[in-house]
């Protein structure tokens, strides 16, 4: 087990679920845009939100955004330690900070000395493309064994400042290198990971790098908590990363909806109605399963573990719960009869 670490009213680690973070696109400095965008993000569901620190204008301005943010803000620092001692001061949650790249080791020593007095944890943010040099030179290239090998080295460097409460981050680009990093870094150490595909691409590679790095470690039991990277409205990231947490059967509420792929079997308009199965049950929080089915032959059958379902037939289909058939109904009643059902059932 992780140990736990907590980031406002946020725990990561632990036996606690696996938590969506995302990061703001707006000027820092500008107090008012930046929280109007975590208002944003909030009410897609994100759960800790990082804001970039780029100057002392910006450090300042976290003040005012701390104090109103309805969720825990992490100040992203490079390179200038003194950033990280402002932004401490000024009340967010939690520093993310590459401990190599603020200078001396005296500067560690003061920001550590910092985070321990006001109880905030660092996440060490270990990222591909910025490896120590010593240590690519070792490998001759970025690899699984260079990232963990700089995320200890980090990691060293806290605890000899007694500084323990962190977690822990090892981006690449490459989803290959991100996934076997995050493996082996799994199972020498119990700090929490925060895991990450870095410069994942535009919205839609983003979202196919995300799903295929990010959960397939989840689906192996490895992470605390999650922020998908994407060239896109960071609000998109939060859509992203909810949809892998239902995947891999982490989410706590919301909809699952499966579909088959249809074949020659198939005889409704599976495409459509499962698009709008999709967009009518976006909205319910109750955790459960839906399975839209493309023939009654083998649709209840192959979606028995699904809460609720329909599968196609000739100008009919069947409705199911639990894999037992409720009715047949007409073709274009089938997403309506099959919400009625579903409405009934959360009502009760």
């Amino acid at each position: 087990m992780k140990r736990e670490i907590k980031v406002g009213n946020i725990k990561i680690g632990g036996n606690n679920r696996v938590s969506i973070q995302s990061m703001t696109t707006t000027d820092t400095r500008d107090a008012k845009k930046t929280l109007e965008q975590i208002e944003k993000l909030y009410i897609a569901g994100c759960e800790i939100v990082r804001v970039a620190v780029p100057d002392e204008k910006a450090a300042y301005a976290l003040e005012e955004i701390c104090k109103n943010s309805p969720i825990p803000v992490v100040a992203d620092i490079h390179f200038d330690y003194k950033l990280a001692l402002i932004s401490a001061d000024m009340g967010v949650a939690k520093i993310r900070i590459n401990p190599g790249n603020i200078g001396a080791e005296e500067n560690v020593k003061k920001v550590a000395d910092k985070c321990k007095e006001k109880g905030i944890p660092i996440r060490i943010g270990v990222n591909s493309g910025s490896v120590d040099k010593e240590i690519l030179a070792k490998y001759g290239e970025v690899n699984a064994d260079a990232l963990v090998e700089s995320a200890f080295k980090h990691i060293a460097l806290l605890h000899k400042y007694d500084f323990y409460d962190i977690c822990v981050s090892m981006k690449a680009s490459n989803v290959s290198v991100m996934m076997k990093a995050y493996m082996k870094m799994n199972d020498m150490c119990d700090i929490p990971l925060h895991l990450g595909v870095t410069e994942a691409g535009t919205e839609y590679m983003g979202t196919i790098k995300s799903s295929a790095g990010i959960g397939g470690l989840l689906a192996l039991g490895i992470g605390s908590t999650i922020r998908v990277s994407l060239t896109a409205d960071p609000v998109s990231e939060i859509y992203v990363a909810k949809s892998i947490l239902k995947a891999v059967d982490l989410n706590e509420s919301g909809v699952n909806v499966v579909s088959c792929p249809t074949c020659g079997r198939c005889n409704i308009n599976l495409i459509s109605i499962a698009s709008e199965v999709e967009k009518r049950v976006a909205n319910i929080n109750k955790k459960m399963t839906i399975a839209v089915m493309g023939c009654a032959v083998n649709g209840p059958g192959e979606a028995k573990e699904a809460d609720f379902g329909l599968a196609g037939g000739t100008k009919e289909g069947l409705l199911f719960k639990k894999g037992e058939i409720i009715k047949k109904v007409p073709q274009q009643d089938l997403v309506d009869e099959l919400l009625n059902l579903i409405n009934s059932d959360i009502e009760e």
